[in-house]
């Protein structure tokens, strides 16, 4: 086994057949960082291999396929939280036979791309495999796991990606942390806040820019936002106020008024995916001066008030109003102003 100081190179290649990868299901070993998990083809460097070199070679040795059209898609680091770094080399080959043969190191399956993410992952490998189904150019990723399976960190290309906390679907936390795309592609429970910020019955809303990945131009709510991994409740209502709006507010002006459980199918980046999410509500009773307001440009385009009333019956009423409100949360607003 080479190692570059404490880090591990290897390589990892996702054999394709048409519609299918070719994966590994690793439950031979006992002693395996794998263990139980599906995973493609490869293995460590020997002594003077190149990445090429690797990726052949443990192809040939684990599926008896021998490789002529093969392409380095990215680099991932790979941050086990045990102990374990990996630099891997990630490929995808292409072959013209699904025959293969037995692995020692476990059981080989041909899987259609659609299916793969219902098997046994790394959550990393769900955000890589959107990166290959994508056809993203060369890519460095880097997957930071607390030592137990759980992911901590992802950065793309020096950028940290947002990770969410996935819920069951009672509402319970079920311990699984996803990206954010990755979590909106399959559908996964998330939470959210929305922020609604009043002042007698009106009530100031955004028009969501033009370049935002779901619904770009719409009028939303105030300010609204995903809670992030390990994020609380009130610390991410705090931060998406201050990030779009510039409006800084203290707890205590928070009101909680209730949540709202909504699943539906949205454009993002040009894809319909489910949106599935608990929606936290907050009311914040407060005189803005909306021209002393700092707004996020890549988020917000412009704010002004409206009457709730008003906009309750736009909403319902008028189907080319732009807009993503959801009408049982605005009556759920109004029910809260008139109690």
């Amino acid at each position: 086994m080479v190692k570059y100081k404490d880090a591990e190179l290897t390589t990892l290649c996702y054999i394709e057949n048409e519609d299918s990868y070719l994966m590994l299901h690793r439950v031979k070993k006992e002693h395996d960082i794998n263990k139980d998990k599906w995973i493609g083809l490869g293995g460590h460097f020997e002594k003077d291999e190149s990445p090429d070199d690797c990726l052949k070679r443990e192809v040939l040795e684990e599926s008896g396929l021998s490789l002529s059209s093969y392409r380095m898609r990215g680099i991932v680091t790979f941050i086990s939280g045990d102990g374990c770094t990996e630099y891997m080399h990630l490929y995808t080959a292409k072959v013209s036979t699904k025959i293969f043969s037995d692995c020692d190191e476990g059981c080989l399956e041909w899987i259609k791309k659609d299916k793969v993410y219902d098997l046994n992952l790394w959550e990393g490998d769900k955000i890589f495999f959107k990166l290959l189904a994508d056809n993203e150019p060369f890519f460095s990723l880097k997957l930071e796991y607390d030592g137990h399976g759980k992911l901590l960190n992802a950065v793309l290309n020096g950028k940290d990606m947002e990770l969410l906390d996935i819920l069951n679907e009672d509402g319970s936390p079920s311990g699984q942390v996803s990206e954010r795309n990755v979590a909106h592609m399959l559908g996964y429970l998330h939470q959210t806040v929305h922020m609604w910020i009043v002042k007698d019955n009106k009530i100031l809303v955004q028009k969501r820019s033009k370049t935002k990945d779901s619904n770009p131009g719409c009028y939303d709510i105030s300010s609204a936002g995903h809670i992030s991994a390990g994020q609380t409740v009130l610390d991410a209502a705090i931060r998406e106020l201050s990030e779009e709006l510039g409006l800084l507010v203290d707890k205590k002006d928070l009101r909680h008024i209730g949540f709202t459980k909504r699943c539906i199918f949205k454009p993002f980046y040009g894809k319909f995916w489910p949106d599935n999410q608990i929606s936290q509500v907050f009311v914040i009773e407060k005189d803005v001066d909306i021209n002393s307001l700092k707004l996020q440009k890549s988020e917000v385009e412009e704010v002004s008030w409206m009457d709730l009333d008003e906009l309750i019956k736009t909403v319902e009423e008028d189907a080319s109003f732009p807009n993503c409100f959801n009408p049982e949360e605005l009556k759920m607003l109004r029910q809260s102003l008139h109690s």
